[in-house]
């Protein structure tokens, strides 16, 4: 018996640690997600011209990132070693990230070349090793929970903490550089030294997922699997493609995300104002994503998603009849679909974790690596596809800075914060309406076969 089920830890344990670890995770992501491109403008000295060169950086990057992230999973699951195949991940790629994360705000004043040069390494670095710790801890969290409805509720419950990280690392930091600049001015060392600080802090935070989580004991194959059985496996899961391909239909839900503060300076003259439209979504998502787990013991994760897409839909194109004049109903109508985005992320993990107990159960082989790499995937190109389509609606709108503004530019771009959206939900739904099998549904939460 490996060291990975040796020791037994009570599952209310393993639930605290590994929704601390996902908080702690988010916190660093969220971090460099938010900051990186400020802190290059306004501290390392990166020019217009060579933020062009960064962005080119970021967007490659993210491509492999994404295409790597199945053959990640692949790894995973045709490792065996006495902690299993998933916790050794957690517990060697925790440090990489942290001073990769670090490093990324220490840019050395060097020429512009090699300034650029320096991101992008440490950049690409830094993605490879956040997939290698991202993967594994979202198959931890199917792997260590058999009952359903506690392994809902802890999706729901790392969800709902990873949006709290957000908003705490968007509020925080800031303040945190700046009281580490040891001076009336933020400064780049006090950048450096802020998330160097809870890079740290927060990695370390992540190492709980591999201390007091566990891999389950099954009869399935498990571990050291094949890339035939993997690759077999994974087409013969109906409903694990069913949610990958509602999840990239699906798209648009992420559009305010990618786009809302360059349309709160387009509607409103004010950057600013997106401050109100984050808190709006977030906070819509912290409540959904705690009651999320209360909905799914009532209905199927798969009516779930159709109805909450549906509504999702009518939410859209209800904020686009009534306008954006009113920064005030505008914000209501953005809490509201922050509210049915929480549902999704919630439903989206669960039903990934359902459909690997379902092929456990029909196949023989369990997974957990490359099926929950599949999640990662697809929220990877969901984000890629909303700032694409985002970036589309802006060039036909012929927004570009110092330019006036104009009536119909604000309607164009809100037409893409609104009908894109509506439209890319209903398609959302309607793999789930036509998915109909015979039996049990495996995404209503039937209890998993174990050994």
């Amino acid at each position: 018996m490996s060291e990975a089920t040796a020791t037994t830890i009570a599952p209310k344990t393993q639930a605290r640690a590994i929704v601390t670890a996902g908080f702690g995770q988010n916190f660093v992501l969220t971090t460099v997600s938010t900051f990186i491109l400020v802190y290059l403008l306004q501290y390392a000295g990166i020019s217009t011209g060579g933020l062009a060169a960064v962005t080119v950086i970021i967007t490659v990057s993210k491509f492999i990132d994404a295409v790597l992230d199945p053959v990640m999973g692949s790894i995973v699951d045709m490792t065996r070693s006495r902690w299993g195949k998933l916790r050794p991940y957690i517990l060697f790629s925790a440090a990489p990230v942290a001073v990769l994360s670090g490093l990324l705000f220490a840019v050395p004043d060097v020429d512009e070349p090699a300034k650029i040069a320096f991101f992008g390494v440490t950049y690409i670095l830094w993605s490879l090793a956040y997939t290698v710790c991202d993967v594994p801890f979202w198959g931890l969290i199917g792997s260590a929970f058999v009952e359903p409805d506690r392994r809902t509720r802890v999706i729901g419950s790392v969800r709902a903490f990873g949006s709290i990280a957000l908003g705490l690392s968007t509020l925080g930091m800031p303040w945190l550089a700046k009281l580490l600049s040891f001076g009336p001015e933020t400064t780049g060392s006090g950048w450096t030294l802020a998330v160097f600080l809870t890079s740290f802090l927060g990695m370390g935070v992540f190492l709980l997922a591999f201390f007091f989580g566990r891999e389950r004991e099954t009869a399935a194959a498990s571990d050291g699997l094949s890339v035939r059985q993997l690759v077999t496996t994974l087409f013969k899961n109906k409903a694990l493609l069913t949610v990958l391909l509602a999840s990239v239909l699906g798209f648009g839900r992420f559009i305010v995300q990618a786009g809302g503060a360059l349309f709160v300076v387009i509607a409103y003259g004010d950057e600013g104002a997106f401050t109100l439209v984050g808190a709006a979504i977030i906070l819509g998502m912290v409540i959904s994503s705690f009651t999320s787990p209360l909905l799914l013991r009532r209905m199927s994760a798969r009516r779930v998603m159709v109805w909450s897409s549906l509504v999702a839909a009518a939410l859209y194109l209800l904020m686009f009849v009534v306008g954006f004049a009113n920064l005030a109903v505008l914000l209501v109508f953005i809490f509201l679909t922050g509210l049915m985005l929480g549902v999704f992320l919630v439903t989206q993990a669960t039903m990934i974790a359902d459909s690997v107990d379902d092929a456990e159960r029909r196949l023989g082989v369990r997974n957990d690596g490359i099926s929950f790499a599949s999640l990662t995937f697809v929220s990877k190109i969901m984000n890629a596809l909303a700032v694409l389509v985002f970036g589309v609606f802006v060039v036909i709108a012929g927004y570009e800075r110092g330019v006036t503004v104009t009536p119909d530019m604000q309607q164009t771009v809100f037409i893409a914060l609104t009908i894109v959206p509506a439209v890319s939900c209903v398609l959302s739904a309607l793999p789930f309406i036509r998915w109909r099998r015979a039996g049990a549904d495996p995404a209503a939460g039937a209890p998993a076969a174990t050994a």
